[in-house]
């Protein structure tokens, strides 16, 4: 790698400053109305009756006054709770929240793209943020509390800054900039951060030009500042950070070689969850782009390599295949958020490859609307998509809310407790605590969770077909409303939360049924 070059293909010719950087990339106009289209279409779609999914109630209840938190397994790190906490303060409205983080996703994304300038030309820059901005998965998880797509844009950032500060001793800027892009990263998932600075150390040490203590130790420092909280966590909450790291291990089902190229293919049919992933592959018209994004990427490193300005290139292709390895080889199940890093780097060789492919057609004008019916063509499948998931995410929300109601009528008011079935979106809608007595979430045993029942109003959700736990059996019986794909929900409720209200439907089911 020592002869990497640093030239990029197709950039015009520029005055070069004594540590190389050209003085400019192009106008930021391309980037700007990328990010301000993406910010739109999130207000657009993704706000109105939003509600909270499992993953982000988490989360929020983290920050939420007045509101006990969820319990907070091993795996997750504290960054998107930080960033939402602002919001979190001054209002409970999910819309506002999703408009703060919509806002904040846009001008993320023009950041983490604005780095770019003086290494490629803004028309790539341009049409790798449309390329990823346009995925349904990106717009889905702009205005989410979770936080793959802040580690995506964060990845970005930090891959910029660590090659203008690779080429330019003198920009002290970007290399504050990688410390504080790794940093970042690590903040909102420390594995992930791992594995973001593996290729980049390796490409600080190996590449000759760059091999200064400079690049290795603020790439470093970052890194550690980031997964300090986490690691602090551990030896405060989880026994220490092996005992954290084996938790988390188990929890995301024993890492080892657990190939997962089938599952993730499946779950860009509109799944954000496949665990396990038995759904069918009906929609295989999704994945079209999944299939082309290699040759594309292939053909925008070797475009680069003939323009001599492999580094450019080249470093964030291997560092976004860095990202995507751990959860295509040893994670055994998919969710399509994973690989939101790989997706952001990936696209600016495949931008920089279907440039090169259209300047090679003639007439331009042929090739212009061929790209862009190719895009257009991609845009309607991803939207499409799109618009289901919202759809399922605003069904949720009105199913919870007429369950935590029916709760409510049943007396489970604050304080209260909510344990089994959904326990997390179910209490935090009707302001209780989620506990647990099982699981990978279990917080407590079923003898502290009977002496709660004593103390304040507890309910316990049992499905269908699963059983309640022997200190609820006497309990009154409630039917509650149905879930989309969960029905026949049964809720257990503790003498504490007093008589059911007069005339209520649920007296009929007030005497203990054998439902099992």
């Amino acid at each position: 790698m020592a002869q990497i070059s640093a030239a990029a293909p197709g950039a015009r010719r520029t005055r070069l400053r004594p540590g190389g950087a050209p003085r400019s990339g192009g106008s930021l106009l391309g980037p700007a109305v990328v990010a301000a289209v993406y910010t739109l279409v999130q207000l657009a779609l993704l706000v109105a009756g939003a509600g909270l999914g499992w993953d982000e109630t988490v989360y929020v209840s983290q920050v939420s006054p007045g509101v006990e938190a969820a319990f907070f397994s091993a795996p997750r790190a504290r960054g998107i709770t930080y960033l939402v906490a602002p919001l979190t303060a001054l209002t409970p409205s999910v819309e506002a929240l999703r408009i703060y983080l919509a806002l904040l996703s846009g001008a993320g994304l023009f950041l983490a793209l604005r780095v770019w300038r003086t290494l490629l030309p803004a028309r790539v820059l341009t049409l790798a943020g449309a390329l990823f901005a346009g995925l349904w998965i990106t717009v889905l998880y702009g205005p989410q509390v979770m936080p793959n797509l802040w580690v995506a844009l964060g990845s970005l950032f930090t891959v910029g800054c660590f090659l203008r500060a690779a080429r330019d001793r003198a920009d002290r800027a970007a290399l504050a900039g990688l410390g504080a892009g790794a940093a970042f990263v690590a903040l909102m998932r420390p594995t992930d951060a791992c594995w973001l600075a593996l290729p980049l150390g390796v490409a600080a040490l190996c590449v000759g030009a760059w091999r200064r203590p400079a690049l290795p130790l603020s790439l470093a420092l970052g890194v550690a500042v980031g997964c300090a909280p986490w690691v602090v966590e551990a030896y405060l909450s989880y026994g220490g950070l092996t005992a954290r790291l084996r938790r988390a291990d188990e929890i995301q089902g024993e890492l080892g070689w657990n190939p997962a190229f089938h599952d993730h293919l499946r779950a860009l049919q509109g799944r954000v969850l496949c665990r396990p992933c038995d759904m069918a592959w009906r929609r295989p018209g999704t994945a079209v782009w999944w299939f082309a994004l290699p040759p594309l990427v292939a053909g925008g490193v070797l475009t680069a390599v003939r323009g001599r300005r492999t580094a450019v290139v080249l470093v964030p292709a291997l560092a976004g295949l860095s990202l995507a390895l751990p959860y295509l080889l040893l994670v055994g199940y998919a969710a399509p958020r994973f690989l939101l890093p790989a997706y952001a780097l990936l696209a600016l060789p495949a931008a920089l490859c279907l440039l090169r492919l259209a300047g090679a057609v003639r007439p331009r004008t042929v090739a212009s609307a061929g790209l862009a019916v190719l895009l257009a063509a991609h845009l309607v499948v991803q939207y499409g998509i799109l618009a289901g998931v919202a759809a399922s995410d605003r069904a949720h929300r009105t199913a919870f809310g007429r369950v935590a109601a029916e709760l409510g009528r049943q007396g489970v008011r604050p304080p209260c407790v909510v344990s089994g079935e959904e326990a997390v979106r179910i209490a935090f809608r009707a302001h209780c605590a989620s506990r647990q007595t099982g699981g990978h979430d279990a917080s407590l045993t079923p003898a502290r969770l009977a002496a709660l029942a004593r103390e304040r109003p507890v309910a316990v959700v049992v499905s269908e077909e699963g059983k309640p736990p022997a200190f609820a059996r006497d309990w009154r019986l409630r039917r509650l409303p149905d879930l989309p794909g969960g029905r026949g929900l049964r809720a257990y409720v503790s003498p504490s939360a007093g008589p059911p209200p007069a005339g209520s439907p649920g007296s009929a089911l007030s005497a203990p049924r054998p439902f099992w």
